[in-house]
Formats: C-alpha cells, sequence, structure tokens
C-alpha cells in the first residue's frame, strides 16, 4: 500500500478511533491496518482507488473485505470489476461467478459477467446475462446501454436503437447514450441522426462537466469527436 493511499485512509482511521472512544492518533508512516477501518471506509476508499487507476490498492482494499465477509456477494462484484478494469480478466469472471452463486438476484454481477463475455466476443452469452440483468432489475440503465452496443456489435442496429431509446427515457447517463445510439445510427448508414446524436452528447458534455466533477467527461468527450470526425471526413473529401 502507498503512501498516498496511507494517507487517504488517515481520516478513516480517526473516525473509527474516535467511534470506539479511543481518540489516539494511527500512526499511518510505516504500516496500515486495515483491521481497524469499517467497511464503508475500506469500501469508498477502495471506490477511490479503482476510479483513480490504483487497481491493486483497490483490488487490495476489496480483498481484505472479502476475508471479512467471505459470503458478501457485492464485495466479490466489486473486486470483479476492478479486476476486469486492471485486464485480469480470469480473475474477474472467477469473482462474478462467485458472486451469482451467492446472490442469484445480483443485477449488476450479470451485467458485469456479459461485460466480460462480450470482451470476450461471445455475445450471444453476453445478451443472455443482460437479459438475466434486465430481468431483475427492469431500470437498470447500464444494462440498456450494454444490451444496445451489443446488439450493435451484432448488427442489429433497429434493436439497438430501441435499447438505447428506452435506456434514454429512464433519464440517466444521458451523453453516453446519446453517443452510442449516435455511433448505431452512424454504423447503420444514417448519417443525419448520427451526426445529431453526437451534437447532442458534446452539448450535454459542455453543460454537465465542471472542475472537480464526481463525473468525468473526458474519456467520453475524446470518443465522440474520433466518431464524429470518422463520419464527416467522407463527407469532405
Amino acid at each position: 500500500m502507498n503512501r498516498q493511499t496511507l494517507k487517504t485512509l488517515e481520516n478513516c482511521y480517526k473516525q473509527h478511533s474516535l467511534g470506539a472512544g479511543n481518540p489516539q492518533e494511527v500512526d499511518l508512516s510505516t504500516s496500515w491496518q486495515p483491521e481497524l477501518l469499517p467497511d464503508r471506509c475500506l469500501r469508498s476508499v477502495g471506490r477511490e482507488q479503482a476510479a483513480q487507476g490504483n487497481y491493486t490498492e483497490a483490488i487490495a482494499l476489496l480483498s481484505h473485505l472479502i476475508d471479512r465477509h467471505p459470503d458478501n456477494a457485492i464485495d466479490y462484484n466489486n473486486r470483479g470489476l476492478v479486476y476486469f478494469q486492471s485486464g485480469q480478466l480470469l480473475s474477474a469472471i472467477a469473482d462474478y461467478d462467485k458472486a451469482i452463486r451467492l446472490d442469484p438476484q445480483l443485477a449488476s454481477a450479470y451485467n458485469n459477467r456479459a461485460n466480460f463475455y462480450a470482451a470476450k466476443g461471445h455475445l450471444s452469452v453476453a445478451l443472455f446475462d443482460y437479459d438475466r440483468a434486465l430481468d431483475l432489475n427492469p431500470s437498470y440503465v447500464r444494462g440498456w446501454i450494454n444490451r444496445g452496443i451489443t446488439l450493435r456489435d451484432l448488427k442489429r442496429y433497429e434493436e439497438a436503437i430501441e435499447n438505447l431509446d428506452f435506456a434514454l427515457y429512464l433519464g440517466q447517463l444521458q451523453a453516453n447514450i446519446y453517443a452510442e445510439r449516435g455511433r448505431t445510427y452512424h454504423l447503420w448508414g444514417d448519417w443525419n441522426l448520427a451526426i445529431a446524436d453526437y451534437g447532442r452528447a458534446l452539448t450535454y458534455i459542455e453543460r454537465h462537466q465542471v472542475p472537480n466533477s464526481a463525473v468525468d467527461y473526458t474519456r467520453l468527450r475524446l470518443q465522440v469527436d474520433t466518431w464524429l470526425a470518422q463520419l464527416l471526413r467522407p463527407l469532405s473529401s
């Protein structure tokens, strides 16, 4: 565990000590003691570390949670997601499978496992897991988006648009949905609708991207700019 992570954990240690009626300072300069941290701190800091790309630290924190609660499906699912983000796909699928065995009603685990299958090119298997996730949670926006992307990869463009339209109706992740719907129209050959949706995505990003926001649209903006440039290049030649 690096010193930057230790510094992030400092407030959790202090809060834990105060909560126990024991306000002594905890020395973080030489080692860290995750057993002193409450679950919520391990989960919170684990999410922060994963968001910053510090996957080894995030996995260490989540692994400690799993040691503490070996039957908690959510912790396995979260660690699987970090494994997936770090490219450790075999470890990711093992954690997703374990999460589903522990809690067959955990929609996000089916969605994450479907993402794994889609990344491996097993698109029909991925659709099966997306369907299971959406059966369990019909308002799961990411599930609808991911299902739409997979249908697009299968060149089932009309169905993909229907999925993305429904995701848009749910009122979350609009920039992502406009971008993916634009890409679908683009590949389907309806360039006017594609340009319109790319424009909507960029406008939404422009309005909602603020400094220190919890949502960083940098990668999405770059992706939309790339897709739009690909579309406009033949039009200008």
